[in-house]
């Protein structure tokens, strides 16, 4: 997903390895098990591993997982996609961004023995990874599914310490199917024989599939609202379960749908033997955690400066309607506490939802501003955008790009600074932190 070319070496070795993509994309484990046993299975010489599957939130449950491990002095290896700016992003060695040189040598080193067979550039960068997570030390592994899970090229770990699954709902439906339970029980394929699945609140759609496949797999099942509760009291979270109650300070990032994530980070580490952690580390976990593009407010950079004096700006990869449903709701939020006129800039891919994303918007602004993910073939046209903003019954303009739209707002007359959110895609996203010269660290 870069939005920026790598740097030398870098940037050609990723072109030829996209050039490998096969003509179709078919989800499938075949050539990822290939490619893996020339490497020598480095799959199976990781450290603990945690897997995590779902629609929304898998990313913010993995930096709770993190932040609270490393906050406990363990030495954490993750994995996530897709990155934002640069690709080293996806891949922390012990806490660390993977230097340009590791990363050059792993890519090179799995492009040779792939021997120019048909691969996707994500299978390949898995693959890179665990030869880097098998040859340098760490305490666990944290592992983002990419698409779906169950023929997701991160679901080759045969035993996992924990399968966790975020809320699920309708997305990627030309790959995962069009219905809720099609979709759940391809996210359900990371499930494995006896090992413990810890899940947020469903759907009852979705629970129902979970449920059965954790009971034809004998996976003890740890399922929020049932095993693990938690709420929000006086604004610090409140986490109970059958060892007992915290009460911890209230996460870094914002939206009440953070205090469930939090949640679901603190019940898997809870349900695992394998890790000695107090309350402490809890605590200062949630509190320090940090993951972009998750209503991240730009306090500073480059657009930052062409926005309206004093402006609030907030941007998030949010892309489908569940997605717009929680960033709606912070907002709501933001509003309760200062009351700013709100501006939405949306740039999607020409796949997604809009409408369903958009609809959530529609009681809080009537000021939308449509424009085009830069530099992607399949980003959605600002007149389709603005032709789903009306549908909802919102007002629609268009601009050649989030810096133009950000500087046409310095010429309207606001009694109270905005707020403006940037939304839509991960890849608009992107594009926006690289711009305003605040790529993730």
């Amino acid at each position: 997903m870069s939005t920026a070319p790598s740097p030398g070496a870098l940037g050609d070795i990723l072109a030829r390895l996209s050039s490998l993509h096969p003509d179709t994309i078919d989800l499938s484990l075949d050539r990822m098990q290939r490619l893996l046993a020339r490497l020598g299975h480095p799959e199976n010489r990781l450290p603990p591993v945690i897997h995590v599957a779902g629609t929304n939130g898998k990313g913010s449950t993995v930096a709770y997982l993190r932040a609270i491990l490393e906050a406990a002095g363990l030495r954490v290896h993750v994995f996530t996609s897709p990155h934002l700016v640069r690709i080293n992003e996806s891949i922390r060695l012990a806490g660390v961004l993977v230097s340009d040189d590791a990363l050059l040598a792993a890519l090179a080193h799995c492009e040779l023995v792939n021997a120019g067979a048909p691969i996707t550039l994500f299978e390949i960068e898995t693959a890179a990874a665990f030869a880097l997570f098998a040859s340098h030390p760490a305490d666990v592994v944290l592992l983002e599914v990419g698409l779906g899970g169950r023929l997701d090229a991160t679901n080759v770990i045969e035993k996992p310490v924990a399968c966790v699954l975020t809320p699920i709902s309708i997305d990627h439906t030309d790959f995962l199917g069009t219905t809720l339970p099609r979709i759940a029980a391809e996210k359900a394929g990371i499930i494995k024989r006896r090992v413990p699945v810890i899940t947020a609140e469903q759907l009852p759609e979705v629970t129902t599939v979970i449920e059965q496949q954790a009971r034809r797999l004998h996976a003890p099942s740890h399922w929020a609202g049932q095993q693990w509760h938690v709420s929000v009291e006086r604004g610090r979270l409140v986490y109970q379960d059958e060892r007992g109650l915290m009460d911890l300070a209230a996460p870094r990032l914002f939206g009440r749908h953070q205090f469930g994530n939090a949640g679901l980070a603190i019940a898997t580490l809870r349900a695992l033997e394998l890790f000695r952690i107090d309350t402490a580390a809890y605590e200062a976990g949630v509190a320090r955690a940090e993951w972009p593009a998750r209503m991240q407010r730009l306090s500073s950079g480059a657009l930052v400066e062409v926005a309206p004096k004093d402006s609030e700006i907030w941007l998030d990869g949010g892309h489908n309607a569940e997605g717009g449903r929680v960033i709606a709701a912070a907002l709501a939020d933001l509003e309760e506490r200062v009351s700013r006129p709100l501006v939405v800039i949306v740039g999607m891919m020409a796949n997604k939802d809009a409408v369903g994303f958009l609809a959530n918007f529609a009681g809080l602004t009537r000021h939308i501003i449509a424009v085009r993910i830069p530099d992607r073939a399949g980003a959605m046209s600002t007149d389709a955008l603005a032709d789903a903003t009306r549908q909802v019954g919102m007002r629609a303009e268009t601009s050649a790009g989030v810096a133009v739209a950000l500087e046409s707002l310095t010429r309207l007359a606001y009694e109270v600074p905005p707020r403006i959110l940037i939304t839509g895609s991960l890849y608009l996203a992107g594009h926006v932190l690289a711009e305003n010269g605040t790529p993730p660290t």
